[in-house]
């Protein structure tokens, strides 16, 4: 298939040039120095942390296979790098909630169960129209890099996180933070339009909250005998209340509806700065000395 030309000038919005797309592997590992309820000692906030987690590695790999199907068609060499580091990238988040899902599989969490049903909703969505599936990838990222803002803007979110997790979660909100513009600059290129990436933003979280509902109630259910309805009602709380982590991204949510929306509009290139050296030192010895290897 011949290749596009490039239409990136339709784009209101452009990647800050001091933002490098490179995949960092850092080789986490989860034991018994992480405590069974690490966001803010909360039962409910964690589960739906841990179900967050588990959809990752699958999801993730969902995401690649949409925007490489398209590689050929772009011409545009700063994308095309783009998106050797978006992929990279993506790999890397699943390799590490690999290593955070096995920690969850301890404690008795099914796991795998969770992982097949995932599988079957994402082959059936494989039955779209290429496109339409890269919608879908532009709407998921467009979640992510919203969570990753406010959990990078907030201390309050962060300092909730017990410090054996909250390494990981920073350094995926980096990562997220800076390829949060590669699928939609690619679903651009190739053709993509206002009425799909609209409907598939709708479709996606829609989605994304019924999977991730059922998958933490499931996680609840296994662990029913540390369930109170107060430690409910305070994650809850935390999440949809006055300001909480998901309700406070509803006015990110609606900005995605305007016809103009390109996701560098927020530029949010300094919180990338403000945390990329601390998480550094978390690198395991031998992906610090790989990392040194890149060009």
């Amino acid at each position: 298939m011949p290749k596009t030309s490039s239409t990136r000038n339709k784009a209101v919005a452009r990647k800050p040039n001091e933002i490098d797309i490179k995949p960092q592997r850092m080789g986490f590992e989860f034991g018994d120095q992480v405590p069974r309820y690490w966001a803010a000692n909360n039962y409910t906030l964690s589960h739906t942390m841990n179900a967050l987690s588990v959809l990752f590695p699958l999801g993730e790999q969902y995401f690649v296979d949409s925007v490489r199907h398209f590689r050929g068609q772009i011409s545009d060499p700063e994308l095309e790098k783009e998106i050797r580091g978006f992929i990279g990238q993506e790999a890397m988040h699943s390799l590490e909630h690999v290593a955070m899902n096995q920690h969850v599989r301890d404690q008795g969490i099914p796991v795998e169960a969770l992982e097949q049903s995932l599988k079957v909703i994402l082959d059936l969505s494989r039955n779209l129209p290429k496109r339409h599936q890269l919608a879908i990838t532009c709407g998921l990222e467009h979640l992510t890099a919203m969570m990753a803002d406010v959990l990078l803007a907030r201390d309050d979110l962060r300092n909730d996180m017990d410090e054996s997790m909250r390494p990981l979660w920073i350094w995926h909100a980096i990562e997220e933070t800076e390829h949060k513009g590669v699928a939609f600059d690619v679903f651009q290129e190739v053709g993509g339009t206002y009425a799909e990436r609209t409907f598939y933003l709708a479709f996606s979280t829609a989605m994304l909250g019924l999977v991730a509902t059922a998958f933490t109630g499931r996680m609840m259910l296994n662990d029913r005998k540390n369930f109170t309805l107060k430690d409910s009602a305070q994650g809850l709380w935390r999440m949809w209340g006055r300001n909480g982590t998901f309700s406070s991204l509803i006015p990110a949510w609606l900005d995605y509806f305007r016809p103009d929306f390109h996701p560098w509009q927020h530029d949010n290139s300094d919180l990338i700065a403000r945390f990329k050296d601390q998480v550094s030192v978390y690198i395991t010895p031998e992906y610090r000395k790989d990392a040194k290897r890149r060009p």
